[in-house]
């Protein structure tokens, strides 16, 4: 559940966002002018950021509290990942603290109506949400008849092998392949090998679109998976399914079009195993 360590009843209008989770959330919410500092990976998922000329600053895992007090703002909010020196940091800074920390659809949901919440436009929250739940909803009934439910192994990170986050499983689930391993957790070259999954999808954290797929596959031994021998190896954009909050419809999108075998914006799949030998 979210935390805020100043609580009370008030209205900030000046907020420093952590995550680009955050400052993608508040930026849909259509609440970006209050908005006076964030991270460059905000930037990145919410080009609107530059325009604006907002203040970059460092993110939850390496915060510093001269930065954020810098910023003066009335409110900081931070999610996962934490370091507890970085937590610390921001405790120092004074400024009344949101800490988030999403797993499922339904944390993402609870952290998008706090951050509305507390913005006092709850229901801008509401909608927002809404839309979230019908777009998914609309996905899982298009899949839902679907005899073929492809096996996918999806990639958050690649050293260690790090399977993506349980609001990714969901994902997967609606948009119509069935999730191989446990959800956030650390797997093995060999628990995959055994898996030998339909589809294989990497989407590390901090790297945008540019995994080496060709490179991961040869250097893993995986050559002789059914998914590289297809051709079934994609990377999808790291903000689309590593970003707890509305970048994950278009993460969906690209799930859904890597399970069908088609192409979609934000979706790349593997060049040439032979070349990369």
């Amino acid at each position: 559940m979210p935390v805020l360590s100043q609580p009370g009843a008030f209205t900030p209008q000046r907020v420093v966002s952590l995550q680009p989770s955050i400052t993608s959330t508040i930026e849909r919410l259509g609440l970006l002018d209050r908005l006076v500092a964030c991270t460059k990976y905000c930037a990145d998922v919410c080009p609107a950021v530059k325009e604006r000329g907002i203040t970059i600053i460092e993110d939850s895992w390496t915060a510093n509290s001269e930065q954020i007090r810098a910023a003066k703002p009335d409110l900081v909010i931070a999610s996962v990942p934490y370091q507890v020196e970085a937590v610390a940091e921001i405790l120092k800074s004074g400024a009344p603290f949101l800490g988030l920390a999403p797993h499922t659809l339904n944390d993402v949901y609870a952290d998008i109506a706090s951050i509305a919440g507390i913005m006092n436009e709850p229901n801008r929250g509401h909608y927002l949400i809404r839309e979230m739940q019908m777009e998914i909803e609309r996905v899982r009934s298009r899949n839902r008849a679907r005899e073929d439910r492809p096996t996918v192994y999806c990639e958050e990170w690649g050293k260690p092998l790090i399977h993506s986050q349980p609001w990714v499983a969901e994902l997967v689930d609606a948009a119509g392949g069935k999730f191989i391993g446990s959800a956030g957790k650390q797997t093995t070259l060999d628990a995959i090998q055994k898996f030998d999954p339909d589809v294989i999808i990497a989407a590390w954290c901090g790297a945008g679109d540019r995994v080496p797929l060709e490179k991961i596959i040869i250097q893993r031994g995986w050559d002789s998976l059914k998914a590289a021998r297809e051709g079934r190896v994609y990377c999808i954009n790291d903000e689309y399914l590593n970003t707890p909050g509305p970048a994950l419809l278009a993460g969906l999108h690209a799930l859904e079009a890597a399970i069908s075998n088609r192409d979609a914006a934000g979706l790349r799949r593997i060049a040439s195993i032979v070349q990369a030998k």
